[in-house]
This record gives C-alpha cells, structure tokens and sequence, in this order.
C-alpha cells in the first residue's frame, strides 16, 4: 500500500506562559512506495516517531494529511487503518503463551467478523513459522531471549495482515549480534510478505543496510529522502553528511580560490564551477590515497601521523591537520598501501567523489566539478 504524507504538522502547545509551542514534526511532505521497506532516520529528538504515530493514528496532527493509497486516513480510528504496530519495549503480555499473544489482536476483532478458534490458531502458526518462533508457541515471554520476543512482537502485528507495518526502534534493547541477526529477519520477512514497512531508527548502519530508501530527519524536518547508497555519495547538506557513515565524515575549514580547493594554504583539489568563497569540506574515510614515500607531494594534503590502526583488509590512519574541526582525521587505506608509522608527515591525494564541499553560511551542499 503506497502511504502519502502532505504538508503533515505536528505541534504541542506550550506547557507555561513563559514556553513557546514545540513543533515536533514540520511541514513533512513525501510519498513511500507501495511495497517498500523505508527506514526514518535522525537523532533523538527529531520527530521520527511522532511521524510514525501519526501514520498509525496515535497522534492527531496539528495540519497536513495522511493517504494510504487514495483513501485519506488522516481522521480514521487507528484500529480502522489496517495497520500493525511493533513497540522498542516489545509490550507483550507476560501472562499470555506466545500463541495467545499472537492471537490477541484477532480476538479483538468484532464479532461479526472475528476468526474461529481454528483459524485463530492456524493464521498464528502462519505467521509464526514465517518469524521462525513456531517451535516456541506455548513459552511466556519470560522465557525467551530479547530476539524471540521480538519476533513475537513481529509476528502479533502480522497476524491480521495489515497494509502497513511499523516499527520504532524495534532493535534497541537487543545486543550486538542479536541487532544484526534480526535486522535481517525483518528484511526477509518484509520482502517474503511485501507490506509496506516503515522502520524508525537513530542507527544509520541499521537504517542503510536494510532499508529501500531512507528519509532523513533533524528537528522536525526533513533533511533528505533516497537510496541508501545515493544519500551517503550524494548528502545535501552538512547534517546528513555527518549523521552517515562509520566512521563519520573528516569535516575542515577550507576556501575555494580559482577553481582550486585550499586547506589552509595549501591546494588539496580542482573544484571547477565552485565559486570563490570560504567553505567547510567533508571528506569521507575511504577518500583518501596515500602518496607513496618518495613520490612528489605537490597538491597533496599533508597531515601529522598520530597513529596507524590495522583492521585486517584495512588501515586506519589516524592524523591530524590544522584546518579540521576535531583533534584527529580517520583515512581508511588499504593495507597494501603501506604507511611507515615512523613517519611524523603523511601526505594524501584527495579521492574528488568523496570529497563534499558545503556552504559555510546555510551548511547546504556546493555542487563542483572534479578534474
């Protein structure tokens, strides 16, 4: 089911005299393919599941309209939305087997239309299996791991075949390895159902592993909405450049003077078409390319070695340079480029697809052409 949010609002009004309203969520207006797994990503704080809250009828918005497909849903009840909901806390009943937990959304429907106990227990096998938990049907929560009660959660809201699933920060009570073994169950079992799935979410490695698009949030507005990988090569501004990648971006003060880029007084780059102006330059891990001891270093940048971090198939180099804006750069190297770590200099040729140049004013993207 396609979902279309237009010019949606949410607003509390102040709490005292002396407050102003807060907007939560800002005019958001964008469209989610029918089918599509869409992960809402963004710091605490930025309204993403105030968006979601909204999608499923929990939260009224202030303004704006909710579509699901060509039917406006914006005042519908959220149990008449056709939509399942999977909580952070799970919030499942810890008196009720796995199976009554997965039944309990069925056994609420009107009567006129409610399944009979065989077809209650059958759709709940159904779904189980596809979550693999049917093996566990009669255990309570208490006496399942954080990622079976997950899949329990999953599961409940599958059982009535919504036309949307939500789930808001389904992964944050798991550890390490349960996060990532479950992040893919819930890619699997979004692709095997093809529901349309909105999946909240602070964690960007979460956000672009297994998600069709991703849209970007800060403080209530929409920042950025595309693939995964575009948004990442392509971020619009100095936020979303940030807020992606692991490690983050190298951010430094730099200035655009005929076409050259200068880190310092040193030319590091050709930017043609970029205007002569002072600039704040982001440059991801994996952009830079060691220049080879003895090589020339002219255009080069050229950074104090603190340390070299060897991670197996890569190296990274940790240094540091007068124009950045924290104490170390992180370049990520192949280990075949060998850097000496007595070395108190290291130079580095500038990778121009992951080099971003931003505006120092509005911190909006700098479009440039690389020779």
């Amino acid at each position: 089911m396609k979902i279309l949010l237009k010019n949606l609002t949410k607003t509390y009004p102040p709490r005292t005299r002396k407050e102003s309203p807060v907007t939560a969520v800002d005019n958001f207006d964008f469209e989610i393919p029918d089918g599509k797994l869409v992960a809402l990503l963004g710091p605490s704080g930025c309204g993403k599941s105030t968006v979601l809250n909204m999608i499923c009828g929990l939260l009224e918005p202030t303004s704006g309209s909710i579509f699901f497909g060509d039917d406006d849903v914006t005042d519908l009840p959220p149990e008449h939305r056709g939509v399942g909901m999977v909580f952070q806390n799970y919030a499942l009943y810890p008196h009720l087997t796995v199976q009554q937990n997965i039944t309990f959304p069925l056994e609420n429907i009107p009567k006129s239309r409610r399944p009979g106990k065989e077809e209650m227990k059958a759709k709940a096998l159904e779904v189980a299996k596809l979550v693999q938990i049917d093996q566990l049907m009669e255990r309570k929560p208490k006496e399942m791991s954080g990622g079976q009660q997950q899949r329990v959660a999953i599961a409940r809201a599958l059982v009535k075949r919504p036309g949307v699933l939500l789930l808001d920060e389904p992964l944050s009570n798991l550890d390490a390895r349960l996060r990532l073994q479950t992040r893919e169950e819930i890619r699997r079992i979004q692709r095997e159902t093809g529901i349309t799935t909105i999946f909240v979410t602070h964690d960007q490695e979460e956000a672009m592993s297994i998600s069709d698009m991703i849209v970007v949030m800060k403080e209530g507005v929409l920042q950025q909405i595309g693939r995964p990988q575009e948004v990442y090569d392509c971020p619009a501004n100095l936020f979303v450049a940030k807020f992606l990648g692991t490690p983050p971006i190298n951010v430094l003060e730099g200035s655009v003077r005929e076409g050259m880029l200068y880190l310092g007084e040193d030319p590091v780059l050709k930017v043609k078409g970029a205007a002569d102006q002072d600039v704040i330059v982001g440059i991801r891990p994996e952009g830079f390319i060691p220049v080879p001891e003895g090589e020339s270093t002219e255009g080069a940048m050229k950074c104090t070695l603190k340390a070299l971090e060897v991670m197996g198939r890569d190296v990274s180099v940790v240094s540091s340079h007068p124009a950045a804006q924290t104490e170390t750069i992180r370049s990520i190297i192949r280990a075949e480029d060998k850097v000496d770590e007595g070395l108190r200099t290291v130079a580095f040729r500038l990778r121009p697809g992951k080099v971003f140049l931003f505006r120092k004013e509005t911190e909006e993207r700098l479009m440039f052409e690389a020779e």
